[in-house]
């Protein structure tokens, strides 16, 4: 979830050294940096945020998300290019390649990472499709929201999760999107609990336990991702991180 390099070409390159001094100094400095710095990421947009992208841009089309969700996926975008400006701007390479937390290397958060994914984005868009083809509109329209916003947090941090931002602005995204995200989710719940199976849309009764389901799914890992993983551990592990490299700088 590539950042983007700086300039490859140096002074050096285009320009003879005035002196052996000189150039031993430049040698000096040179040899205190990496050669190359690392990517954390293939490129600036993945398959997986193109995927997402897609899916967001379709939820639109259909005309179930409001003008407010959309207004609040511009208006992150430059509220983390306000933050990366003047609150949290990006600190050296070599403290930023590394994340906090790598599901390539933890089992465990790749499992938790798997079912985020799966209770969040596929079995809501398969139900939210599903409604579509059945002609249940009205009976999926809480749904779509968390589903926009999910599939534009993980559009969002192909973005963040870049050499071209610092890891505090790695953390707002999903901290600012989650957050948004569990108001919907209990808009979502509240329309499914006290929906009705006869007489509201043409949806089936096992849709209104399907929907009923995953939104008490959805409001228990997401209640549970923004208040016991990420506020209280992603949240101080990635600020250490930051004001650390910030002192060593200084």
């Amino acid at each position: 979830m590539s950042g983007g390099l700086g300039s490859t070409c140096t002074d050096e390159d285009i320009r003879a050294p005035k002196s052996k001094e000189s150039e031993t100094q430049n040698l000096q400095m040179n040899s205190t940096l990496p050669a190359k710095a690392p990517k954390t990421h293939r490129g600036i947009l993945s398959f997986r945020q193109l995927n997402a992208l897609a899916i967001a841009i379709v939820l639109s089309a259909t005309g179930m998300v409001s003008i407010q969700d959309i207004a609040f996926v511009v208006s992150s975008i430059f509220y983390m290019l306000f933050l990366s400006k003047f609150a949290f701007p990006l600190s050296p390479p070599s403290t930023e390649n590394t994340p906090i937390f790598s599901p390539a290397k933890n089992k465990i958060l790749a499992v938790y990472v798997s079912v985020g994914a799966l209770i969040g984005l596929l079995l809501p868009i398969v139900y939210i499709f599903h409604g579509i083809y059945e002609g249940d509109k009205e009976g999926i329209k809480a749904a779509v929201p968390h589903v926009f916003l999910l599939s534009s947090q993980v559009f969002m941090e192909g973005f963040a999760f870049s050499n071209r931002f610092s890891i505090p602005i790695r953390v707002f995204v999903p901290v600012f999107y989650n957050a948004m995200r569990i108001l919907t989710i209990m808009d979502w719940l509240k329309a499914e609990i006290f929906k009705e199976n006869e007489g509201f849309g043409k949806g089936s009764e096992w849709r209104l336990y399907v929907g009923r389901g995953l939104g008490v799914a959805n409001m228990a890992f997401w209640s549970f991702n923004l208040f016991g993983f990420l506020l209280p551990i992603y949240l101080p592990r990635a600020f250490k991180r930051y004001y650390g490299a910030k002192e060593g700088q200084d």
